[in-house]
């Protein structure tokens, strides 16, 4: 069983700079405004992902950049409150962590620049007849999975069941649902409901035996099959670059997005024969992790 699934690119959201052109050394310690939607802890990886590629840069926290961090512990409408007070504080650069943070960030400034560590730009191909796909359409980013998808699906003669998940209260009405639909497997979207429900969602597709592809490896490591996507850490480290240019007066429009160069399959075999799968050996070879 092959899939490519998810796919994100390392986008930056530049507004207007709020440096002169001429800047060359900041007069004060630059702040940088941290807004996930999700706990600190969840984004633990990424975080420090992200300090690395300042501290590569020469920043360290705490004596040359202060960072301000902010987060809605999974409780979304926190968010725009959140994005006001970073705002009240006059960062220099906010940095979100995906596409559920970023929204906010925009409505809250259009002075301060802002800098999106990700966003999704999927490739779907099932290999299988029936594929639950659960997704968050409030989630931005999440129309556009899901169109993907279905092109991939289409094109290899699979039918997708989309579930609407727009709490977590959701999550086990959806995967009854998958299981009334006869899904052969779920696809998991990007959703900040789903990274707060990581451990339900990974427990109930081993419960109903159903074999799930996620986005990243923090999934995957936390008992989930398979993953194939970008390394988010890597994005997150790369995502610093961004802030050391805008910091030393680079113009947010004169910065290109651009795309992920480390990509990542990571399957857990242990999970596979929990549910019973087999994964092909050409697979596994092609694997970038593989827990046992």
């Amino acid at each position: 069983m092959t899939k490519k699934i998810m796919l994100f690119a390392l986008c930056s959201l530049l507004l207007a700079s709020r440096f002169p052109a001429n800047a060359q050394q900041p007069t004060k310690v630059p702040r940088i405004g941290y807004l996930t939607a999700s706990s600190l802890s969840a984004n633990a990886a990424r975080i420090e992902a992200f300090r690395q590629g300042l501290r590569e840069l020469g920043y360290l926290e705490g004596k040359n950049i202060v960072i301000e961090y902010r987060h809605a512990e999974g409780k979304f409408d926190r968010l725009p409150a959140l994005a006001a007070e970073l705002v009240r504080l006059k960062v220099d650069v906010i940095v979100t962590a995906g596409p559920t943070s970023t929204r906010p960030a925009k409505e809250a400034t259009v002075t301060i620049s802002i800098v999106m560590a990700f966003d999704n730009d999927p490739v779907g191909s099932p290999k299988i007849s029936r594929v639950a796909v659960l997704g968050t359409s409030t989630t931005p980013g999440t129309a556009q999975e899901l169109k993907e998808a279905e092109l991939a699906a289409g094109a290899f003669g699979a039918k997708l069941q989309y579930l609407n998940v727009l709490d977590p209260k959701d999550i086990e009405t959806a995967f009854r649902a998958a299981g009334k639909g006869r899904a052969d497997a779920v696809l998991v979207l990007t959703s900040g409901v789903f990274n707060s429900q990581r451990k339900q969602i990974v427990e109930l597709a081993v419960k109903n035996r159903l074999p799930a592809i996620y986005n990243a490896a923090e999934w995957v490591e936390g008992g989930g099959l398979m993953s194939y996507g970008v390394s988010v850490t890597d994005l997150y480290r790369r995502a610093a670059t961004y802030v050391d240019k805008i910091l030393k007066g680079a113009k947010p429009a004169d910065l290109p997005v651009q795309q992920p160069t480390k990509f990542e399959l990571v399957i857990n075999l242990k999970t596979a024969k929990q549910i019973g799968v087999t994964i092909p050996p050409n697979v596994l070879a092609r694997a970038d992790k593989v827990i046992k």
